[in-house]
């Protein structure tokens, strides 16, 4: 009897061999598990680096956001500043303006300036009508006015001959014939100037100021002696003799005037009126004032006479130059140029008369023009 078969062991009928499972080897699992790890390791530290630099830019921007705002407020106030501080100087200075009532005032008396001014402006084209040649003799009139008053309130006698000359200039650049009148007056008047010889008042004032200074150095009639203090006498008798010796003086020359002596106040005195004598000549001079001029040095000189020796060689030379400054004029007899204005106003409105008729000669001949 032959043996079974064991049930669970397949039989080879084609005589193959049974395939064997391929069993897992230990070494080759072991390494992709280990690859796995490190990549998820890597993939782990670079998401936890990638959201701290997320977290450290969030802050930054917080941070910048922080100074954005802080200079933002800081620009915003200064420019609060700035609209509070113009908003005050804007009400100040409207505060400055003037009321309604004020402007209105100014409104009126804006169009008053405007209605005077279109009146000049109409005086002004009258007179650019005018030539060259009245302006020019207008000018010679003013030049004449003005010589006649340098004449009769200063007695400047070379300005006068100058605006004189200046204004015979003028006539004889115009070249007209019927000018010869008033150039011949003119011609009399600066003729009249030039034969005048003005006074130097200047000099004179000088003269009368040195001798005023001369005169504050003047002695009395008799030297004022001047006694050394003594030693103490013990005699009443001697003590009394020279007080009384001060003011007492023998005279040896008996037939000669008998004066008492000027004391230190009273020749003060006497020297403070001679001064003022000679400072009224002073002024006397530069106002042209002869006769002032001749009293104040008559009072100088009878001070001079009265107060102080006559032979002394300083009051003798003071009272000289006196006499001889008395002779001096101070004032002249002026020509009158009244005659010479009037004979250039006469010819001015011959002139002016002469141009009337013209231009009334030739409206009216343009009118007859025209009707036919």
């Amino acid at each position: 009897m032959s043996e079974a078969a064991p049930p669970n062991t397949p039989t080879n009928n084609n005589n193959e061999q049974p395939l064997a499972a391929p069993a897992p080897t230990a070494k080759g699992g072991g390494g992709v598990s280990g690859t796995v790890a490190v990549l998820a390791l890597l993939i782990g530290a670079g998401g936890a680096g990638l959201g701290g630099w997320g977290l450290w830019q969030l802050r930054e921007m917080q941070a910048g956001e922080l100074v954005q705002s802080s200079r933002f407020e800081a620009a915003l106030s200064s420019q609060m500043d700035a609209l509070k501080q113009s908003e005050r100087s804007i009400t100040g200075r409207l505060s400055q303006f003037a009321a309604r009532s004020e402007l209105e005032e100014r409104w009126r008396t804006m169009s008053m300036l405007e209605s005077g001014q279109e009146k000049l402006v109409q005086r002004l084209d009258k007179l650019t009508g005018a030539s060259r040649e009245d302006w020019r003799l207008a000018e010679a009139e003013y030049l004449l006015r003005l010589a006649n008053l340098r004449l009769t309130a200063m007695q400047d006698i070379n300005s006068a001959r100058h605006l004189l000359e200046a204004a015979d200039g003028i006539l004889r650049e115009q070249d007209d014939p019927a000018s010869f009148p008033v150039r011949q007056v003119l011609a009399r008047s600066l003729e009249a100037l030039r034969s005048l010889t003005p006074p130097d008042r200047i000099g004179l004032f000088l003269s009368l100021g040195a001798l005023r200074e001369q005169a504050a150095q003047l002695k009395p009639l008799a030297p004022i002696y001047e006694q050394e203090q003594a030693p103490l006498v013990a005699d009443r008798w001697q003590q009394l003799w020279e007080k009384v010796s001060r003011f007492v003086r023998v005279d040896l020359h008996a037939d000669q005037d008998i004066r008492p002596l000027l004391s230190g106040q009273n020749l003060a005195q006497v020297h403070l009126t001679l001064a003022l004598a000679l400072e009224q000549a002073q002024w006397a001079v530069l106002n042209a004032s002869p006769e002032v001029y001749r009293q104040a040095l008559q009072q100088a000189q009878e001070v001079l006479a009265g107060q102080f020796n006559p032979d002394h060689p300083q009051s003798a030379a003071l009272g000289k130059r006196l006499t001889e400054l008395s002779r001096q004029p101070v004032a002249l007899q002026m020509p009158d140029l009244s005659p010479t204005v009037s004979a250039l106003q006469n010819y001015l409105q011959r002139r002016q008369a002469q141009r009337e008729e013209a231009e009334a000669a030739a409206a009216s001949t343009k009118k007859e023009g025209t009707r036919q």
